[in-house]
């Protein structure tokens, strides 16, 4: 059985320009909230380690979880992270109406 999806939401700050913030959004598999914000770091955990080294940023992860940039000068507030289920407001099959 496959998991569902979730989205993670950390609240980021700029460590250059600190009036700048947001969110981090990642998404993934997992089986609760809190494996999917432990996976979520996880990712960017690796993200991070690889940049800082020089390497290609790791994606493809068995949960479907990976990085596809890292942005440095951010800070993420992990403790402050939310996860839910992730719902793609694009699916065919969503019946609320969205426009494009």
């Amino acid at each position: 059985m496959a998991f569902p999806y979730f989205e993670v939401d950390v609240p980021i700050r700029s460590t250059e320009t600190p009036r700048l913030s947001g969110v981090h959004v990642f998404t993934g598999r997992a089986d609760s909230r809190r494996a999917a914000v432990q996976a979520a770091h996880e990712v960017y955990d690796a993200a991070r380690a690889a940049r800082a080294a020089g390497l290609e940023i790791p994606h493809g992860r068995p949960d479907g979880g990976g990085a596809r940039g890292y942005r440095p000068g951010w800070e993420l507030d992990w403790p402050a992270a939310t996860a839910g289920r992730w719902t793609n407001p694009y699916r065919w099959t969503n019946p609320s109406t969205f426009e494009l």
